[in-house]
């Protein structure tokens, strides 16, 4: 299967647009298990890498609050196909490891085409997300206040057993992107996302690794789109905190994450 936005190399862009996808796994029948009394068509979009032990739990902590999950496996070297088979999920996945940016605009290019969402949701697959936070989250963009609302980890939900430099290095994140975008946001760097349909299709992801969170807040203000938060609650746990960010540590995921959108900024 074959559809377009740029592939990326080493977090960046290049020329060449294509977006490849090995497989696609559909829903066992037309109708989703997912589908239920939602006021909007929503679709999730879950990024998967490696999450073997945690990705069918998220798939189905998600009936009830939206109408269909798309899974982007992206290269997984464990079990994560086989676990998410027979979830009720659409699965997607990438011949080779691309970051979790790609796996959102994988999934997303292929909701957008062909799931007609009124609505986008981006949840993790590893469990530190609560799906009960996703009406909170949808509620601004039903009143028609927003185009894109962001959960945040700190707006008096408590982000359970954050690391400290963690959250030293997610506030001070605040000002880079202040001073890139003229935004000021409480979480910059959160993945946990709900967009409108016509904003997911024009916030084209172009950065496949953890600088894609900062691209979209760039796009969000060079697109003018109008922004909220709502509060969330994150759940970290040693195992996934061991896995975040291919392990590494916070000070040097933002200096990467710096260094990956200024060179977008600067080069295109």
């Amino acid at each position: 299967l074959l559809f377009g936005r740029r592939p990326v190399a080493n977090g960046q862009p290049t020329k060449k647009r294509a977006n490849h996808v090995t497989s696609v796994i559909l829903p066992p029948n037309t109708r989703s298990p997912h589908t239920l009394t939602i006021p909007m068509r929503i679709i999730a979009i879950v990024p998967a890498h490696n999450e073997a032990p945690r990705i069918k739990q998220a798939v189905e902590s998600l009936r009830g609050f939206v109408t269909a999950v798309v899974v982007v496996n992206d290269a997984s070297r464990d079990n994560t196909l086989e676990a998410v088979r027979g979830s009720g999920a659409y699965v997607l996945s990438h011949p080779v490891n691309r970051g979790q940016g790609a796996a959102l605009r994988t999934g997303t290019e292929y909701a957008l085409r062909y799931l007609k969402p009124d609505a986008i949701v981006h949840f993790d697959a590893d469990g530190q997300m609560r799906a009960e936070d996703i009406p909170a989250l949808v509620a601004p963009l039903e009143r028609g206040e927003a185009d894109v609302v962001i959960g945040s980890r700190f707006l008096g939900a408590e982000a359970e057993n954050m690391p400290r430099l963690r959250r030293i290095t997610l506030l001070g994140a605040r000002w880079f992107i202040f001073a890139l975008t003229g935004l000021f946001l409480s979480d910059v760097q959160s993945g946990f996302r709900v967009m409108t349909a016509e904003a997911a299709a024009k916030l084209e992801i172009t950065l496949d690794r953890m600088a894609h969170a900062s691209e979209i807040l760039d796009l969000i203000a060079a697109r003018r789109f109008r922004v909220k938060e709502v509060p969330v609650t994150i759940l970290y746990t040693e195992e996934t905190l061991a896995k975040g960010q291919e392990g590494q540590r916070s000070h040097i995921a933002a200096a990467r994450i710096v260094k990956d959108i200024m060179k977008k900024r600067l080069i295109g």
